[in-house]
């Protein structure tokens, strides 16, 4: 820091957030986003709207509760909007924000990085079980 500046207020660190500190909201954010249901529910939306079951079936493993969780944590965050239809039976949309595409597509670079490296990764597997 520069003789001429100030340390950060809190409100300062709070707007920023800083994720190495224990208290920080942002790590919240974190959490759900880079959570296994939270990245697989980010992509699955990224091109699409969908219903709660196509959702189901787009991320293949996750059960009804945990799939729940994570679109209401991804919704308190500002990244997915769910439309409510006023009709019956109950018609309800998940769809990404501008913000939740944002997210999406920085998700999308960390998987499509696992997929391609899976092969070396593999590889490092195997050289640990022989160790």
């Amino acid at each position: 820091m520069g003789p001429d500046e100030h340390p950060a207020s809190l409100s300062q660190q709070l707007q920023r957030g800083n994720l190495m500190a224990a208290a920080c909201p942002s790590r919240d954010v974190l959490k759900h986003v880079t959570s296994r249901w939270g990245v697989l529910v980010l992509m699955a939306l990224e091109t699409d709207t969908l219903r709660f079951s196509a959702l189901r079936r787009a991320v293949g493993g996750v059960s009804e509760r945990m799939l729940a969780q994570t679109l209401q944590w991804l919704e308190g965050d500002g990244l997915v909007e769910r439309i409510a239809y006023d009709v019956v039976p109950p018609h309800v949309e998940y769809s990404l924000t501008p913000l939740g595409r944002e997210a999406a597509e920085k998700v999308r670079v960390l998987a499509d990085w696992i997929e391609t490296s899976l092969p070396r990764i593999a590889r490092a597997w195997e050289e640990r079980q022989r160790d």
